[in-house]
């Protein structure tokens, strides 16, 4: 399965040469948790197991709560009532559910972040990287329409508004968005079509998970230094690596218990802290919440979807040379998406041959503030769309696609690095040597 050398599994009992010959699953689970590891990741490669984690519990309390629920307009509220308080645990199933939705996000967020700062995104990941962001798209998809399923006033008003979105595309809007919502307006249709595909798009999401792990099998991990496994032999490969099981699975183990510990101190004691209390009212046309707000990990977007109004001068530009086909509504929906698209296509826009942040001076300045932006993006979108938040949401916006349309690619020129180690042993050694540790065969170089 890996471009690594090492050892793959040999069958042993006649039952194991039996199966290998006619499914060979045993090989193919050891060749999986065998495979060889940098020997130097951090903390920070622990995500992928909170994930895996998290899609199964997304899934387990989904397929249980969908026995109790009722897709329809009249009940499906009271069903969701129903089963908070008449089935047996329910209560528990549904905040695991609500507030396992929260820790993908966040999960999924760090695992991205992590990917840009050391350049997981650049050859020969970039399949990988588009696979991952597939998956975060049919993330927010799924995430967006199990909102809807509460049909409270939240879920209710939020779905007008997002699919109203789609009436903006020039031309087929109007179509579009009936196709969307089954209907004129949003109702029985738009419920069923949309808790139809909450309970399909997970097992998609758990499909393409296993095309992800594929592909970073076949390519190998990449690491915090961004230098590659040695693979001209086997003996320089197990000198730059150790097996996934079980030194990483250990590690991977732990890091999830400490998670899980504060996730359920969350779901046990605050479980509506990231909800809104608009959403236990049930859904009334005819009433609109004052301010309607999507889910925290929507915030960033809707806040960029928000910033370009009919004043900015670039939708003013936009409109003229279109001839009014681009107006703020559409402009507005085309960055939201375009700011998911940036990070899709980072790996041809950044120009640098140093893969990895760690080495990047002038890029990590750029990237903290990447970070910070976002979080000031999420603040933002929480806000009214009144000033000065609307022109505060501009400038965050400008920054963001900033950051990967102009400094990436300008970065990759202007930018001088330091220098990685030699190796992903040189690097493991520094490190130890540095902190008292036991370091392994070879000569230790500094790690920055």
């Amino acid at each position: 399965m890996s471009g690594i050398p090492h050892d793959h599994y040999e069958p042993k009992s006649n039952f194991e040469k039996g199966m290998q010959a006619r499914l060979p699953i045993i090989g193919l689970l050891y060749d999986t948790i065998m495979i060889p590891t940098p020997k130097n990741l951090n903390w920070m490669w622990i995500w992928g197991i909170v994930l895996t984690f998290t899609l199964a519990l997304q899934i387990i309390t989904g397929v249980v709560l969908v026995m109790h629920y009722v897709p329809h307009v009249d009940m499906a509220f009271a069903s969701v009532e129903h089963i908070m308080r008449d089935v047996n645990g329910g209560h528990m199933i549904r905040y695991l559910h609500m507030n396992g939705a929260s820790l993908f996000f966040i999960a999924v967020y760090a695992h991205i972040f992590r990917g840009l700062y050391y350049g997981s995104y650049k050859a020969p990941r970039e399949v990988t990287w588009i696979i991952g962001m597939l998956i975060y798209l049919l993330m927010m998809g799924t995430a967006f329409m199990g909102y809807v399923l509460p049909w409270g006033q939240m879920s209710f008003h939020g779905t007008a508004v997002i699919t109203g979105l789609f009436g903006a595309v020039p031309f087929v809007g109007e179509a579009l968005q009936t196709w969307l919502l089954g209907a004129s307006a949003v109702g029985q249709p738009a419920l069923n079509r949309f808790f139809s595909l909450h309970y399909l798009l997970p097992f998609v999401i758990a499909g393409l998970v296993i095309v992800h792990i594929w592909a970073f099998h076949t390519t190998g991990n990449n690491n915090p230094t961004g230098v590659e496994v040695r693979r001209t032999s086997k003996e320089e490969a197990e000198r730059d690596t150790l097996p996934f099981w079980p030194y990483f699975v250990i590690k991977d183990l732990y890091a999830l218990a400490i998670i899980l510990l504060v996730f359920f101190a969350i779901v046990g004691f605050m479980p509506n802290y990231l909800g809104h209390p608009d959403n236990y009212i049930e859904a009334n046309p005819l009433a609109t919440p004052a301010h309607i707000v999507p889910e925290w990990y929507f915030l960033p977007f809707y806040a960029i979807l928000r910033a370009f109004t009919a004043d900015v001068w670039i939708v003013m530009g936009a409109s003229w040379i279109t001839g009014g086909i681009i107006d703020a509504k559409f402009f507005g929906v085309l960055a939201m998406f375009g700011a998911i698209a940036v990070m899709a296509i980072a790996p041809w826009l950044d120009t640098s041959t140093v893969r990895s942040g760690r080495y990047r001076p002038m890029f990590k300045i750029a990237f903290l503030i990447l970070g910070a932006d976002f979080m000031f993006l999420m603040w933002l979108g929480a806000m009214p769309a009144e000033e000065p938040y609307a022109s505060l949401s501009l400038l965050g916006s400008t920054y963001w696609f900033a950051y990967f349309l102009v400094i990436l690619p300008l970065l990759g020129i202007i930018e001088k690095p330091t220098t990685p180690p030699a190796t992903i042993e040189d690097d493991f050694n520094a490190k130890y040597a540095k902190s008292g540790g036991g370091a392994s065969e070879g000569v230790a170089t500094p790690a920055e």
